[in-house]
């Protein structure tokens, strides 16, 4: 059986899906046919239920709770992990107009439905005038003044200071403080039409895959390195250490109780649809 899996680029991703595509687990009978996206584009893919198996911002999620259920297996969640926003005029950290009712300043974001921008959303409700681009690409829009504030995710986290610029908060710490949780940044999702053996077979594959990775942490060296644009080895592995971890393998209760508490305060604020499926696949 083949099934359509898309996940980013990015080291985080690679590394968790590695032994999973190249045969290095038993796939138990299953093929997958991949597809690299930026988090945005598999997040649209989503709401278009073009794949059967995604990674997926949580804030996209739960607009898609109906069609897709979330795995325990493959997420990005944790402490300290969260999305920057930044700026290149050190001037706007202690800025007035960070808060004003109709703030004009420009604000490029990863995406409408990325969990980052649920954040900003939270921290920063005035912040309207928005611009969707590609995640790597905000540092450079503000360094051609093209906007004045920039919510960044993934590798960019250990880069933007090289580049000149300033952290005006981190969006993550904030969410932590406020909840005392785990940030759920991103999960898989499978689609709700596969059989219930499926579904349960790729959280068993996946999570395998998991800990394969970390039993062999240097296995997909080659493959993650080829999708890393042109990341250094050390930034690399800084990278999956921050976003792979035991929730990765599995959500636990701990990871669950973060997604239902994000999704709750968001029900509340009316930035998400009331959810009326259960969100997991059952073990």
């Amino acid at each position: 059986m083949k099934l359509s899996l898309g996940f980013s680029p990015c080291p985080n991703d690679t590394f968790i899906f590695d032994a999973l595509i190249h045969h290095k687990i038993d796939t138990e009978g299953l093929e997958f046919e991949v597809s690299f996206d930026d988090v945005e584009t598999l997040n649209q893919k989503a709401v278009r239920s073009e794949l059967d198996i995604t990674k997926l911002s949580f804030h996209a999620f739960a607009h898609l709770a109906d069609q897709y259920a979330l795995l325990d297996a493959g997420s990005a969640l944790g402490f300290g992990v969260g999305p920057l926003l930044i700026c290149k005029n050190e001037e706007l950290i202690s800025s007035e107009e960070l808060k004003a009712e109709n703030s004009a300043l420009r604000v490029g974001i990863p995406g409408q439905l990325t969990t980052a921008n649920f954040l900003l959303g939270i921290a920063f409700p005035n912040l309207r005038n928005k611009q969707v681009m590609v995640f790597s690409d905000i540092e450079n829009a503000l360094l051609n003044d093209e906007i004045d504030l920039g919510l960044i995710i993934h590798e960019n986290r250990f880069t933007y200071m090289d580049k000149g610029l300033h952290k005006v908060v981190d969006l993550g710490s904030y969410w932590e403080e406020l909840t005392g949780c785990a940030i759920p940044l991103g999960g898989i999702v499978i689609n709700r039409k596969l059989d219930e053996e499926v579904q349960l077979k790729v959280n068993r594959l996946i999570r395998k895959s998991v800990e394969f990775a970390f039993a062999n942490p240097k296995s997909g060296i080659e493959f993650i390195s080829s999708h890393a644009q042109e990341m250094d080895e050390a930034v690399m592995y800084k990278h999956i250490e921050l976003y792979v971890n035991q929730y990765s393998a599995d959500l636990g209760t701990e990871g669950r109780n973060a997604i239902d508490t994000m999704f709750k305060m968001a029900e509340e604020k009316a930035i998400i649809p009331a959810i009326t499926k259960d969100l997991y696949v059952t073990k």
